[in-house]
């Protein structure tokens, strides 16, 4: 049986357990007395339901709804706590980790600057919170961009927030936490794009939101493959299910690998590296989101596709 604990499941394949409705129902929110991981959200930038698309059931019916994708970290013992990507859904994913043990703001870590991925900062600024020296880890770029355009120049200048500026490949110790920021390849209109190893006191997790492809991965010398190897869970990039998904267009040149592409390119791996790859970032579109043949193909292959709520010990 595999090490990785986890510790909060589906009550159906696809009914997210809610920190806040837990709360509210007086049932004890499930806490390790280790370091952990809780998913904050599985969706894509724009969050399911997306903007504009009226007709979807999750406008009203608050199980079909689902956050932007974003993992927290927390250490029980000393409250620590670390968030990778600040995302439009920011109050929410606070308050889960408020309830889940976290003391204070947590360190926060970007992958880049598309909307899904920073825009929670704002949240920061003295229109809502009015933090105080958030601590966020960026790359040199995505420093420059924030420190230089408005209205994100002051969170920066209010001193909202402090930057970190990240070096790939260099490992930053927060205990009982080290985070490494791993580039890859996707739209890089403002900043770098990069995606995170995570080594915690006996687990390590990758978390590679956005990707252009694994293919043009390859082309920079390491493949996602070798990356798998190295952890014991990898939040993939699962944003479209396959070609065709969005009506009226040809998806080909999306720069996002399909699940169905995924799954083909990982069907030779071992069943224990399969099982590590859990599917995030899901567009509002894709049918894997809900039960039904396409998640279940994914399951049935032996991947995973990520539940937000769920927490992993690390």
């Amino acid at each position: 049986m595999s090490r990785l604990l986890l510790l909060v499941v589906l009550a159906g394949a696809c009914a997210s357990p809610s920190p806040e409705r837990e709360a509210r129902s007086g049932l004890p929110v499930p806490t390790p007395e280790t370091p952990f991981l809780a998913v904050l959200g599985i969706g894509q930038d724009g969050g399911v339901p997306q903007t504009g698309d009226w007709d979807h059931p999750g406008w009203t019916d608050p199980g079909k709804r689902r956050l932007v994708s974003s993992l927290g970290l927390i250490d029980p013992e000393s409250g620590t706590s670390l968030l990778l990507d600040a995302t439009p859904d920011l109050p929410r994913q606070l308050r889960r980790m408020h309830l889940l043990g976290a003391s204070g703001l947590p360190a926060i870590f970007l992958t880049h600057a598309h909307i899904g991925h920073y825009a929670g900062l704002m949240y920061l600024g003295h229109e809502s919170m009015g933090a105080s020296d958030v601590n966020v880890h960026a790359m040199p770029r995505m420093a420059a961009f924030l420190r230089a355009d408005g209205p994100w120049s002051q969170l920066v200048n209010k001193q909202n927030i402090q930057l970190s500026e990240l070096e790939a490949g260099t490992p930053v110790q927060i205990s009982p936490f080290a985070v490494t920021a791993v580039l890859v390849p996707h739209r890089q209109e403002y900043s770098e794009v990069v995606g995170y190893h995570v080594q915690g006191p006996s687990r390590s997790v990758l978390f590679i939101p956005d990707i252009d492809s694994w293919e043009d991965w390859d082309a920079w010398g390491e493949s996602i493959e070798e990356h798998i190897a190295r952890v014991d869970l990898a939040f993939l990039d699962a944003t479209f299910f396959a070609n065709g998904e969005v009506p009226g267009r040809d998806m080909s040149g999306f720069p996002h690998p399909f699940i169905t592409h995924s799954m083909q390119r990982f069907e030779d791996l071992p069943e224990s590296e399969r099982a590590k790859i859990h599917f995030i970032h899901l567009n509002h579109s894709n049918p894997a989101l809900w039960d039904g043949p396409e998640r279940q193909r994914v399951i049935d292959a032996g991947f995973r596709m990520a539940v937000e709520g769920a927490l992993f010990e690390l």
